[in-house]
């Protein structure tokens, strides 16, 4: 029986999924062509029928869902101190982190840390350039609207970018190599708190600073 028209992309896109479920979840170096064929439900022989490289698959696994990750989202978002918050309490969460059938392109920036590959390197500066672009975006528009306790000045907002990622990265990556859940759960929690003090907010995420009400 011959195969339908659209089985080759069909095929792509199950090795494309399954490469960036595992990539999101374990980094580059601890994934190999058989495991990700093996969550494909195909065998190796088939993999360099449609990529050249498990470098190459990375690249395109990670760039190709940039569109719908976490981060995307809170850019076409409404400009509000809970739309903000919201990406630090998605990622600052062990189940999302563990159990997520779609993790985010941005956990290249958990799994990648110091990463000795120039392709990878490339990638986690992409990725991070990216969030911090968004994030300095937001935080200048919620500084002019008011919503912030501070200026949107250039070099503030750059500063706090900075430092909600650093952060934020930091935390997950420490939480994802311990195995004691309780303390993971206690470093998320702390790093979430001093997140929203420097933004300046409540700890519900979503009250404007200083005053408690919901936004």
């Amino acid at each position: 029986m011959p195969y339908a028209k659209d089985h080759k992309l069909r095929t792509r896109e199950r090795i494309m999924q399954s490469a960036t479920e595992l990539f999101c979840r374990y980094g580059f170096d601890r994934v190999s062509i058989d495991q990700i064929m093996h969550l494909a439900r195909m065998t190796r022989g088939a993999f360099y029928a449609y990529f050249e490289s498990k470098e190459a698959l990375y690249n395109e696994s990670v760039h190709a869902t940039l569109r719908r990750s976490r981060v995307a989202r809170l850019a076409k978002a409404p400009f509000s101190i809970k739309h903000l918050t919201a990406l630090v309490t998605d990622y600052l969460n062990l189940c999302d982190l563990q159990h997520a059938n779609a993790p985010g392109p941005e956990a290249v920036l958990f799994n990648e840390i110091g990463s000795e590959h120039a392709e990878i390197r490339q990638v986690y500066e992409e990725a991070y350039a990216r969030m911090r672009k968004i994030l300095e975006t937001r935080l200048t528009a919620l500084a002019r609207l008011g919503r912030l306790p501070f200026a949107a000045d250039r070099d503030i907002i750059a500063q706090k970018a900075r430092a909600i990622l650093a952060s934020l990265v930091g935390a997950v990556a420490i939480a994802k190599s311990i195995s004691q859940e309780d303390e993971q759960r206690e470093i998320l929690a702390a790093a979430q708190r001093q997140i929203l003090e420097m933004l300046g907010v409540e700890e519900d995420a979503g009250a404007q600073p200083g005053s408690g009400a919901a936004r």
